[in-house]
């Protein structure tokens, strides 16, 4: 069993890994501790993990950044004695989790899912306990926890349809992977159900709810000023702001004309854009440019911009990790991937907020 998912995924790592490498070329940052991926750790990392309870945390990305970082300071005070060690896939949650997490909580990237990574990766830091996020399941990473009798936590853990059915066609790997978890939290009693049915103990399987109610609390600490930064770019005081949160391809042109014909009965409203993935930044601008919005870039703004004279109608933001900021001064929103058959992002942040 073993090696044929060792075998299928290899194949496909190699499929895919032009799409991937140009997917992480595009983010940028993605030499950063590359080797971390592999199973290799420079020093630092060795000696802030040496003689430590070490509690390893994982969330994919910056969507479950948000929830792991609710999780830790949750968690953190009530367990002082351990380190804490947070890993992510992707640059952008690197990004996030160090710009979000204190120094002395490790961040480090998650090993590819080849036995020869995981096994390094596992010497090195040594958990006593492994915590994962929603849906990471990998099942190299998962055989070789048990094999070292390392527990391993699924928190928030949820299926799509699509997931699911994948799982129970290849049940005859996938229900041994998941009789691994030590425990489950999962986010409803239809997730329990499913979880159980495709490998997971009944025993070990608990509805905790979601996480993400309380990764949207109301946080009052203010990176930055929204209203400030839209005064400073031209926006007039109480023009009413419509919002596209986490879009997806094609949205951002339809949000676009929709902002366009509002303009006749609100002529000050301003349209801000923030995609779901940060690196189609310049997709969009073009977009936006065949339409004639005029827009800036939030990579564009310094202390010093002042473009009152612009007559801006678009904020298309190019950053991560300040979506929440902009709920709050959004006066509607739209939540992305609404219009697509897969299911939209997640709402409950702006309507935590009040928003329409």
């Amino acid at each position: 069993m073993r090696t044929l998912y060792n075998i299928c995924f290899t194949a496909l790592f190699w499929v895919c890994f032009p799409y991937y490498f140009l997917k992480m070329w595009r983010r940028g940052g993605w030499q950063q501790n590359f080797g971390q991926r592999l199973g290799r750790f420079g020093a630092r990392v060795k000696h802030s993990v040496t003689n430590r309870h070490v509690i390893w945390c994982h969330a994919a990305s910056v969507g479950e950044v948000n929830l792991c970082v609710q999780l830790i300071r949750a968690l953190e005070p009530r367990v002082p004695n351990l380190k804490m060690v947070v890993s992510t896939n992707t640059s952008t949650g690197m990004a996030e989790l160090n710009k979000r997490l204190p120094g002395h909580i490790e961040k480090i990237y998650y090993p590819l899912d080849f036995p020869g990574p995981v096994s390094k990766a596992l010497r090195v830091i040594h958990p006593k306990a492994v915590v994962l996020l929603e849906a990471e399941i990998w099942p190299n990473f998962l055989w070789k926890c048990r094999s070292r009798r390392i527990p391993v936590f699924l928190v928030n853990a949820r299926l799509s349809q699509r997931s699911y059915r994948g799982y129970r066609r290849l049940g005859f790997i996938f229900r041994k992977v998941f009789a691994c978890f030590s425990g489950v939290g999962a986010q409803s009693e239809h997730d329990a159900r499913e979880l159980v049915r495709i490998g997971c103990r009944p025993d070990r399987v608990h509805v905790f709810g979601s996480l993400k109610y309380d990764a949207a609390a109301v946080d009052h600490r203010r990176v930055f000023d929204v209203g400030a930064l839209l005064r400073q770019i031209g926006v007039p005081e109480g023009a009413p702001v419509l919002l596209g949160g986490s879009t997806h391809a094609g949205e951002e042109a339809l949000l676009a004309d929709i902002a366009q014909r509002l303009r006749e009965r609100f002529p000050d409203l301003f349209l801000i854009l923030v995609p779901r993935h940060f690196e189609r930044g310049r997709e969009v601008g073009r977009e936006l440019e065949n339409r004639g919005v005029k827009f800036i870039y939030r990579r564009e703004i310094t202390n010093r911009t002042r473009l009152a004279e612009r007559s801006l109608q678009c904020l298309l933001v190019n950053t991560t990790g300040e979506l929440k900021h902009f709920y709050e001064e959004a006066d509607v929103v739209f939540v992305g991937k609404s219009l697509l058959a897969e299911g939209g992002q997640n709402p409950i942040e702006p309507a935590a907020l009040g928003k329409a």
